[in-house]
């Protein structure tokens, strides 16, 4: 597909309609993952499934979201964005259904396996078609800015969606909400977006794909189950990946878009970005329930209110990038959603301390979401279209193995106090001291190489690394 010219910011009615279908995709896939948390006590008495086994219901999705994502990226890149956007929302259509209808655990693990393969079909498609639409500059910054808001507050309003169905409805309904929706998507889609793909048909990269894939769901499976083996395996079976695609002809992932620092570092802090706030978002979902015994509705409207922060932070996050340059606002970014955990750590058994909690993290998600705007505009920015599918399959990649790996390092490190309230402060503590160091080595990272990026027609250049600190 041809970048279409924003040269005063303005979009016509098509791209409008355009954007109001990606971003509602996104959206829909980030509420996907979040929305069955606050309801999983539910499904696992409709369903049979007992309290130890409750949490492969997330894993189920997670594996393979994780596990297949750079893959079909890929292939997005090779047989056409929209065509494997389509395919992803059809195949996540189906499995919503399936899940709404199962009276078993067998079937609703199934259809949660589904999920997240299709998340892992449709999420990259979705971004890279999202990119080519808008040229380099102010408009994209500001529809990634959305983007970045949605995702997030989707996380969000999955709580609060799944919270308010529970209580007001079914459990299945957490499933089925999805099917409308996609159904609207998919009469829409061949309407108004246009297919996209490499301009050069290239070969599929067999062993890199395979390796890549099992060496991330051995990797991602290793961590959920805590198995040491099995990380060590994915490990191994990922540097076997490294080996095959510093050979291969047509490598699945290239060398030299690997080796960018802003590729390099926009992932690293996309992955510390996901990990630590969705292992936050758990850690309260847990002290809220278990230690302040609130409700799953309650729970899901406290999240609420500080979701508020997604939305304002996605319209500031790309004007800001625009004025100081990604490696400042990323680096900012992160230190907010950081800093605004650290009063976490005194949390207590006391409802009072609501007081605190509201606020941290009203400011924590702030920071949040303007991390991802800034850190998928450096992993993204600067590459041909022919290469937007890989780059935005590693910065899809990154988030579905953050959101993986998060929740269960976090909660090892809690379950090693016997007081749960101990082990949450705890985590909490390892999250912000992870944060902030990350912040150190990214902003250290961005810093070896000045990367311009080339400004559109019109906007704000866009800078990656020192050219934009030094303004």
């Amino acid at each position: 597909m041809t970048t279409l010219p924003d040269s005063r910011n303005r979009m016509s009615a098509r791209l409008r309609m355009t954007l109001f279908i990606l971003l509602g995709a996104q959206f829909m896939l980030s509420v996907d993952f979040s929305i069955l948390n606050v309801a999983l006590p539910q499904i696992g008495s409709g369903v049979g499934i007992s309290s130890d086994d409750l949490p492969w219901v997330a894993s189920a999705y997670a594996l393979p979201a994780a596990g297949f994502t750079l893959l079909f990226g890929r292939i997005a890149d090779l047989f056409g964005r929209r065509r494997l956007f389509l395919a992803g929302i059809v195949l996540l259509t189906v499995a919503s259904v399936l899940g709404g209808i199962a009276d078993s655990g067998a079937p609703l693990l199934t259809a949660r396996v589904l999920q997240g393969l299709s998340t892992a079909i449709a999420a990259p498609a979705a971004l890279s078609l999202l990119i080519t639409s808008f040229s380099e500059g102010a408009m994209r910054e500001r529809v990634l800015g959305l983007n970045g808001a949605l995702l997030s507050g989707g996380f969000t309003v999955g709580a609060l969606v799944g919270g308010t169905l529970v209580g007001l409805l079914s459990w299945r309904w957490a499933f089925l909400i999805n099917v409308p929706v996609a159904v609207a998507i998919l009469i829409a889609t061949p309407r108004l977006i246009a297919d996209s793909r490499a301009p050069e048909k290239v070969r599929l990269d067999v062993p890199g794909a395979v390796s890549v894939t099992a060496g991330l769901l051995a990797f991602t499976y290793g961590i959920i189950d805590k198995s040491l083996l099995i990380g060590a395996i994915g490990v191994v079976l990922l540097g076997v990946f490294w080996a095959i695609e510093l050979r291969a002809p047509a490598p699945l992932a290239s060398v030299r878009i690997l080796k960018r620092p802003s590729v390099k570092w926009g992932n690293f802090a996309g992955i510390v970005v996901f990990s630590m706030e969705s292992a936050l978002i758990f850690l309260m979902t847990l002290y809220l329930q278990d230690v302040l015994h609130y409700a799953p509705l309650i729970t899901g409207l406290i999240f609420g209110v500080p979701g508020l922060a997604a939305v304002a932070a996605g319209v500031v996050a790309g004007r800001a990038i625009g004025r100081f340059g990604t490696r400042n606002v990323l680096s900012v970014g992160l230190a907010v959603q950081g800093l605004a955990t650290a009063p976490l750590i005194l949390l207590s058994d006391d409802r009072v301390m609501l007081a605190v909690l509201l606020p941290a993290l009203f400011i924590s998600f702030f920071g949040h979401v303007t991390s991802i705007v800034a850190y998928t505009v450096t992993a993204t920015s600067g590459l041909p279209d022919s290469e937007q599918g890989l780059a935005t399959g590693l910065a899809a990649l990154s988030q579905q193995v953050a959101v993986t790996i998060g929740i269960p390092i976090l909660s090892a490190v809690a379950a090693t106090r016997t007081v749960q309230l101990d082990g949450i402060r705890l985590a909490l503590l390892v999250d912000v001291v992870i944060t902030l160091v990350a912040v150190a080595l990214i902003w250290a990272g961005l810093r070896t190489r000045s990367e311009a990026v080339p400004a559109a027609a019109a906007g704000p250049q866009v800078e990656v690394g020192e050219q934009a600190a030094s303004r």
